[in-house]
């Protein structure tokens, strides 16, 4: 609700001037008409009071009480007279008409006094009574001189008049005076909304039209009359209206065009898209697969006598490869993570279940640079997926001795100071970070000092992995850092209270178990020549028995008294559009057990990973080091000589 709008100023503006002077107006009519009652009033019981006065002379003087008693009674008989008291000039009562309303009188004097009463609203008022002079002319004075009477006071008169019937007209009076000043107002309030229409009305209607275009009726238009004092204001105002429809109306029409455009150009990109990752999807498996092929014949070509000079090629022969393989992987990893592919699970673990893995992995590649890696033990239990924070760990130091010279690589533990958290920190004494660019070292493909890309080192994926694998698990990843002196990173993960565990959770390492694969029947089902001669190949060299076969009916074919398989390697896509996962299931359901298997694959779909989880088989990307594939096959084959399932 608006208070003190337009139309009210309007006729507060009208009425304001109209009231004041009705009540201004009344109030001088009033006063002066109560002043004249009130005056009247007086002088009557004045002149009355004279007239008894008078009358009474005679009766006083020659002491005749019944006259005088027939001048009270006669004035007792005037309109608001009360009571009337004639007394000698000692005060005796001499005659008396009426109730007297008074207990005493004030002093009588010599003269003519009146007093109030406002509680009764009675008037008092004492009239003396006086001889009046009588000039005697002597005859016979002979000097003409005159003889003067000295006036000489008899008595008094004292009358009592009731106030009431002037009160009484006074009232009627204020009365009369507010009804016709309400008349007035109501006349003048009358006048000032008909008058103060023919300005409101035309404001009005401005004002509507201006608020209807301000919510965008554009449609809108006022009327014009002719004696509209804002005519031309309206006029204006429509014509305003018309221009923004037109303009809306044009701005919708390109809106529209460009909205088509725009749903053109969103359907090509998304063609292009598609066309993009199905390209890149066979890029990748196309490549993945030769790579793979290349690895395993790499591997199996380094376990033969070469001379020197071999060695030396297959030596930067397996750099290479092994270059490839990490870019492969990094990529794989990124687009899991682009996915949403990668699960959490979180558990409780101690957290030198993952440092002395990475203590023994890495400590080689730093003897090898002359450097040395400490490790502090840590008894804390933390809450993390000890996969996923094995892998930040790892990526974090890995990328610390790689950019070290001389000193060492320090990994620790301590607590933070609330004490809900453990800070894991890696210390390096290497070439530092530039506070410029402690932004973009998380950056893809961002290397410091590696202008050419030296792919010795790396390919610049580690710490993007990094820092998109600590956001996923919630662990803050912050960076300390004085070029020339070094560079800390540190993770802060959850503490928990250590739980008893049936078997502890190890991270995964490309290092090598003990023990060997002698006698271990593997069955190899892959469809591509290269990939399944290089892996058969490697498998008989650690000593496995190995049948190669295309498809299911091979295997089948395959299987007889003296071949029973162990293990399973299959490809996941075979021939005429058969998956590794059908082809398990029914392998599995003529052997009539569940022979431990795994599943390896040039895709990088991340639904791909869903389905080889659903299936309970692990799943290897290819292109497979041989060091994760022997530790896979020694994982599924207990050390006890009996096979494990998967």
């Amino acid at each position: 609700m608006k208070f003190f709008d337009i139309r009210d100023r309007v006729l507060m503006a009208a009425l304001l001037p109209v009231t004041l002077m009705a009540f201004l107006l009344s109030a001088v009519f009033l006063l002066g008409r109560v002043g004249d009652l009130d005056e009247a009033h007086g002088q009557r019981a004045r002149s009355l009071a004279r007239q008894v006065a008078s009358a009474s002379e005679y009766g006083i003087f020659s002491g005749n009480t019944s006259s005088l008693q027939a001048v009270a009674a006669g004035a007792l008989r005037e309109p608001d007279v009360r009571s009337v008291v004639i007394q000698d000039v000692m005060g005796n009562v001499l005659a008396r008409a009426g109730k007297t309303g008074y207990v005493n009188l004030p002093l009588l004097g010599d003269n003519e006094s009146e007093w109030n009463d406002e509680t009764t609203h009675r008037d008092v008022l004492v009239q003396p009574v006086t001889a009046m002079p009588v000039r005697l002319d002597d005859a016979f004075d002979g000097g003409g001189q005159v003889s003067k009477a000295v006036s000489q006071v008899l008595g008094h008169v004292v009358i009592e008049m009731s106030r009431q019937t002037v009160v009484s007209r006074e009232r009627d009076m204020l009365m009369v005076g507010l009804a016709v000043t309400l008349g007035g107002l109501l006349l003048g309030g009358f006048l000032a909304v008909r008058i103060g229409q023919g300005v409101i009305d035309p404001i009005l209607r401005v004002s509507d039209m201006i608020e209807r275009l301000g919510r965008g009726e554009l449609s809108a238009r006022g009327e014009v009359l002719p004696n509209d004092p804002l005519r031309d204001l309206q006029q204006g105002l429509n014509q305003m209206a018309e221009r923004l429809e037109h303009g809306r109306d044009e701005l919708e029409q390109r809106v529209d065009l460009a909205t088509l455009a725009l749903r053109e150009k969103k359907e090509e990109a998304e063609t292009a898209t598609l066309a993009k990752s199905r390209f890149l999807a066979a890029a990748s498996h196309d490549l993945r697969q030769p790579t793979h092929a290349l690895g395993m014949f790499v591997a199996r070509l380094a376990q033969l006598p070469h001379d020197a000079e071999t060695r030396h090629l297959i030596v930067n022969l397996e750099a290479s490869v092994r270059a490839m393989q990490d870019l492969l992987d990094s990529l794989l990893d990124i687009s899991r993570l682009d996915a949403d592919a990668i699960k959490v699970h979180l558990q409780a673990f101690p957290i030198m279940e993952l440092l002395e893995p990475l203590r023994g992995g890495l400590s080689p590649v730093a003897a090898e640079k002359g450097l040395r890696l400490r490790v502090r033990p840590c008894e804390a239990w933390v809450l993390s997926d000890p996969i996923l924070l094995s892998r930040i760990l790892l990526n974090l130091v890995s990328n610390a001795l790689r950019y070290t010279r001389h000193g060492g690589v320090l990994l620790a533990c301590r607590p933070s100071r609330d004490g809900n958290h453990l800070r894991i920190e890696v210390w390096d004494s290497g070439i530092g970070i530039a506070p410029e660019h402690q932004q973009d070292i998380f950056k893809e493909f961002f290397q410091l000092a590696n202008p050419e890309r030296d792919r010795s080192k790396g390919l610049g994926l580690g710490l993007h992995i990094v820092d998109r694998t600590a956001k996923l698990l919630g662990h803050p990843l912050r960076l300390t850092s004085v070029p020339g002196r070094g560079t800390r990173f540190s993770i802060e993960v959850p503490t928990t209270a250590p739980s008893a565990r049936a078997a502890k959770t190890s991270a995964p390492s490309d290092a090598l178990s003990a023990g060997g694969l002698d006698g271990l029947q593997v069955l190899v089902i892959e469809d591509d020549r290269a990939s399944a001669q290089a892996l058969s190949g490697l498998l008989t060299s650690w000593g496995c028995t190995v049948v190669t076969v295309e498809d299911l009916q091979g295997a089948l074919s395959a299987v007889s008294a003296t071949f029973m398989p162990q293990v399973i390697l299959s490809d996941y896509r075979l021939r005429d559009r058969a998956t590794g996962v059908d082809t398990l299931s029914r392998l599995r359901a003529a052997l009539g057990r569940p022979v431990p298997a795994c599943l390896m694959s040039g895709d990088t779909d991340p639904s791909l990973m869903q389905v080889c989880r659903d299936a309970g088989v692990p799943l290897l990307h290819k292109p497979v080091r041989p060091a994760k594939l022997r530790t896979l096959l020694r994982r599924l084959v207990p050390g006890d000589g009996t096979v494990g399932t998967s």
